[in-house]
């Protein structure tokens, strides 16, 4: 009964909004904050969802919409819609099937799967229950040799893609997480007792669900402590602030395959990107999750399409919402989308059918914005249907 109350539920979620709502009535406070929250003031975040209202989409009528293709190809991944999940780490934080569900939930939907290096699943559990096209996240690691695994690691798995995330040389301040007293895993104290009776399902999942642990990071590394804590000791102090190009360089010729660089906003450092032989160049600013008061996403982009110029594929990651945002961003020149919230709150909502639901959401709010833009293919939007606006 359970189950068909929770389907029922779902599927009375007509927005991404509609899905927040619902996770938030499904997961502890302090998870549900862990998710939505971003650093300091969340100026940036808020400034990634309301840049999109800053542009106006411009419909061309008359035009043949019978049938509509959104299918595209993504640094070499055929995919049914221009709608990719980002990397997103802990995430059996918010359901306890985690990075598997939104996985099953990408290959069903025929996109991107994208697996956080920090996340709670393995590089190999994760191939083992999805054949779509997958890519794996990585950041630049004081430890070359454990760079060096995860991509034999990632090979030997048949990862299609390798993505750089590059806007964490130390982490941003979380202020809800602070707080809250959130920690990794959740801890037993008062006020998580307290939070426990309103969410006992999570908490009996959380509780009877094998341990939360970084899955890609080996104990040995971390002086063979099985405590996350001491785990997540370890991941913070192996973040590298004296990265520079030449390691960019170097790990473009280590994987010797599909490589893209995330957390752009400069036009000369996506310039500089492309010159080194990237493929594709995510714009994306954490999610405001790292530096707050930065540029909206969606504002920085065509900056970065000139300075490209055609050089690699540009991808717009940070704010998405809705089928229009996505237009929107096409329309200035990315190739994708990538949504990181948004999945989450589908998966807070409902695991695997929670996931399924964002992304049908959002197919089908492209879809019909597509056919009233009078635009029958997603890679044919470009600058005439979009306009910004003076306010």
């Amino acid at each position: 009964m359970a189950l068909f109350s929770k389907v029922g539920q779902l599927a009375k979620c007509y927005s991404i909004s509609d899905l927040r709502t619902l996770a938030q009535r499904r997961l502890p406070r302090a998870v549900f904050d862990y998710a939505d929250g971003a650093a300091e003031d969340e100026v940036t975040a808020q400034r990634n969802e309301a840049a999109f209202q800053g542009y106006d989409l411009l419909p061309k009528v008359l035009q043949d919409v019978g049938t509509i293709d959104l299918s595209t190809t993504v640094l070499g991944s055929p995919v049914s819609m221009p709608i990719l999940l980002s990397p997103t780490g802990m995430t059996r934080l918010f359901h306890h099937d985690g990075e598997t569900a939104a996985a099953r939930a990408a290959e069903r939907a025929g996109t991107v799967y994208s697996l956080s290096s920090l996340s709670t699943t393995s590089i190999e559990d994760v191939a083992s229950v999805s054949s779509g096209p997958r890519w794996f996240q990585i950041y630049v690691w004081k430890d070359r040799g454990l760079v060096r695994e995860f991509f034999n690691r990632c090979r030997d798995s048949g990862y299609d893609a390798l993505m750089l995330t590059v806007d964490v040389p130390v982490l941003g301040q979380r202020e809800r997480d602070l707080r809250n007293g959130m920690t990794i895993p959740p801890s037993l104290t008062l006020n998580s007792i307290l939070d426990a009776s309103l969410h006992p399902s999570w908490w009996w999942r959380f509780i009877t669900s094998p341990r939360i642990h970084f899955a890609n990071v080996t104990e040995e590394r971390s002086a063979k402590s099985a405590d996350l804590t001491a785990l997540w000791t370890y991941v913070n102090s192996q973040f590298d602030p004296s990265v520079t190009w030449r390691d960019l360089e170097w790990m473009v010729g280590e994987w010797d395959g599909p490589f893209a660089i995330k957390g752009v906003l400069s036009p000369e450092d996506a310039g500089t990107a492309a010159s080194l032989g990237v493929h594709g160049i995510i714009v994306s600013n954490h999610g405001g999750r790292q530096l707050d008061h930065t540029p909206a996403t969606l504002d920085a982009l065509p900056w970065i399409v000139d300075a490209v110029a055609g050089r690699a594929e540009v991808i717009l990651d940070g704010g998405i919402r809705r089928g229009t945002d996505v237009a929107k961003a096409l329309a200035l020149g990315a190739r994708a989308c990538m949504i990181g919230r948004a999945y989450l709150y589908g998966i807070g909502a409902g695991g695997q059918a929670g996931v399924e639901r964002a992304l049908e959401i959002l197919r089908a709010e492209l879809l019909r914005s597509l056919a009233l833009i009078g635009c029958s293919k997603a890679d044919a939007l470009g600058p005439s249907h979009v306009r910004k606006r003076h306010f």
